[in-house]
């Protein structure tokens, strides 16, 4: 049988939201050596093909639809919609099959990856896949809780500079190994920087499911936005939304501004948008957000940036993150025509100026990463996994951790029937309604 080191590599990514689906396979073709492409007229090796991984999106409240990941451009091939446990058995049958997994990508929530990591520990492989996690944008919330639910994993990806020191330090802060961070990039920067065209005015606002959170705060950004169309007839203001009723992403929505611009009259010029975000940046002339990791795609394209302060500076809304990047600004400054201008400096710590004049090529930001899995992947056979997280170290909160996932690889399998399907839809359904609908009704009545 060939080594891990003598084929392309066999690469699991399990992920549990459209916008995590994409960072997984993205980060699996830039860090996973694939198979060696062969001259046609020599026969010698060249360069690798791109790797194609198997893919699996974990079945929850923010499982995303048909439609979210084929808007993510990603893999034509739709993944396999499992439970942790159910994933948990695919690995442990390949590799009794003799075609276990080289390198499992965890496109997960904290939480998610610790349990994962103690299940596939469990499983007692002779010879375990490499462990690759890491996050999809800014990190502005539960810096050391996500993290330390992620040590354990033999690769933690650092999308820059800024976040690699960071990681290091919270690892090195309560005595744990910080080897596996590693410095690399958010996997889907890229498309042509910015050119402007004549008769071309567009600026587009990046909303967040999440951020802001209230109906006051998104009803105000909303009305800004309308405004700001209405001051200016000749500029197109686009909406770009995330998902539409009734999906969800990364995060909960409870008022979709699709719902909210119903009590709203607005001008031509502005319009709701939905679709791949590559797409949409390429007719952008300015983008503007509160915090969303679009920012970051958009100013690697060199595309005009805002991130809004009209809400505060908070770390509630994540856009903290930009202090010191210059792009910190407010409606009142747009709406008379004021453009931030970035900090260079801030950029290439973010890892969004790699390209530029002094840095490395996007296309090396990975080097590191792709040199450290395969590394792993040419040695002997991989350690026990061991996190920070055990019963002698968060012996009060590991077992409620490990209680929400309730994997359990012995328990007898569930017979899959069209009525299970149909309830499990249900249900599903019945939860997105208590979010968007529901829950804010209960708010109110609360308040009165």
């Amino acid at each position: 049988m060939p080594s891990r080191t003598e084929r392309a590599a066999r690469v699991a990514v399990l992920a549990d939201s459209d916008t995590r689906w994409k960072w997984g396979v993205l980060t699996a073709r830039r860090i996973t050596p694939g198979e060696p492409r062969e001259s046609a007229e020599s026969g010698e090796s060249g360069e690798s093909r791109e790797t194609t991984p198997t893919g699996f999106v974990l079945r929850g409240r923010a499982t995303p639809t048909a439609r979210q990941l084929a808007e993510t451009g990603v893999s034509a091939t739709a993944p396999r919609e499992v439970t942790g446990t159910e994933f948990l058995r695919e690995v442990r049958d390949a590799a009794a099959r003799g075609e276990g997994y080289d390198v499992i990508v965890l496109a997960l929530v904290g939480g998610t990856v610790r349990a994962l990591l103690q299940g596939l520990a469990e499983l007692g492989l002779d010879r375990r896949p490499v462990i690759v996690t890491g996050y999809v944008g800014v990190v502005y919330e539960k810096l050391a809780d996500g993290l330390l639910l992620r040590h354990g994993a033999d690769v933690v990806l650092a999308n820059s500079r800024h976040d690699a020191e960071r990681f290091r330090a919270v690892y090195e802060g309560v005595g744990a190994d910080p080897g596996a961070v590693v410095e690399a990039a958010l996997p889907f920067l890229g498309g042509a920087p910015h050119t402007p065209e004549a008769g071309r005015d567009t600026l587009v606002f990046a909303a967040q499911p999440s951020v802001p959170v209230t109906r006051a705060e998104r009803g105000y950004v909303l009305r800004r936005l309308v405004e700001h169309a209405r001051r200016h007839p000749g500029r197109e203001v686009l909406l770009k939304l995330r998902s539409k009723p009734g999906e969800h992403t990364t995060h909960l929505e409870e008022f979709p501004y699709q719902k909210l611009v119903r009590d709203l009259p607005v001008p031509p010029n502005f319009r709701l948008v939905y679709g791949h975000m590559g797409e949409v940046l390429d007719r952008t002339d300015l983008l503007v957000t509160v915090s969303s990791t679009a920012a970051l795609e958009a100013l690697h394209r060199r595309i005009p940036t805002a991130i809004l302060t009209d809400l505060g500076v908070r770390e509630a809304l994540g856009n903290h993150h930009f202090l010191g990047s210059g792009l910190l600004t407010s409606f009142d400054r747009l709406d008379q025509g004021a453009v931030p201008r970035p900090d260079e400096e801030w950029l290439s710590r973010q890892g969004v100026g790699v390209g530029g004049p002094g840095t490395v090529p996007y296309e090396r930001a990975f080097d590191a990463a792709r040199a450290r899995v395969a590394e792993l992947l040419a040695g002997p056979a991989l350690p026990p996994i061991a996190p920070y997280y055990t019963a002698e170290t968060a012996g009060g909160y590991l077992p409620g951790v490990l209680a929400r996932h309730r994997l359990d690889v012995t328990a007898p399998e569930p017979r899959e029937s069209g009525v299970r399907r149909i309830v499990r839809e249900a249900a599903r359904g019945a939860y997105r309604h208590g979010v968007q609908r529901v829950a804010p009704v209960i708010r109110r009545l609360g308040e009165l």
